[in-house]
């Protein structure tokens, strides 16, 4: 049965590495104008429930599983994710919206965000990976 819970959480955080992958590459291209704003947060903003979803899942089936180093390694991350979904001001189009994403520095936290997740997740891989071998 452990087993089972890390090759699902491994399956799991290679779709949030692609996920975070994407987040950056999407956010280079509005950094460059290779695209709109709209546009871009129209993209960003469809996977933020699934990375929302798919990161929470796997936190709470350490939890069940009584892993806890990794749950509490993964409960940061997901109450952030959480609060960030929760917090959006009404009247925004989603976490990412184009009126604001430019202002403030948005863009570039919303960068460092995608980059500091990309390096979680490659940790949790990579640790997932070791706790399917033993």
């Amino acid at each position: 049965m452990e087993s089972v819970v890390f090759i699902f959480s491994l399956i799991d955080c290679c779709a949030l590495i692609f996920l975070s992958v994407y987040f950056i590459i999407t956010l280079s291209d509005l950094e460059c104008d290779y695209i709109n704003a709209r546009s871009c947060c129209s993209k960003l903003n469809k996977w933020v429930i699934p990375e929302l979803i798919g990161h929470t899942i796997v936190t709470v089936l350490m939890l069940i599983s009584l892993h806890w180093f990794i749950f509490l390694l993964n409960l940061p991350v997901a109450t952030w994710n959480i609060y960030r979904f929760i917090m959006v001001p009404s009247g925004n189009m989603g976490v990412f919206d184009p009126t604001e994403i430019h202002n403030r520095g948005q863009l570039k936290s919303h960068m460092k965000e995608a980059m500091i997740k990309l390096g979680f997740h490659l940790l949790c891989f990579f640790m997932y990976l070791y706790s399917s071998e033993c």
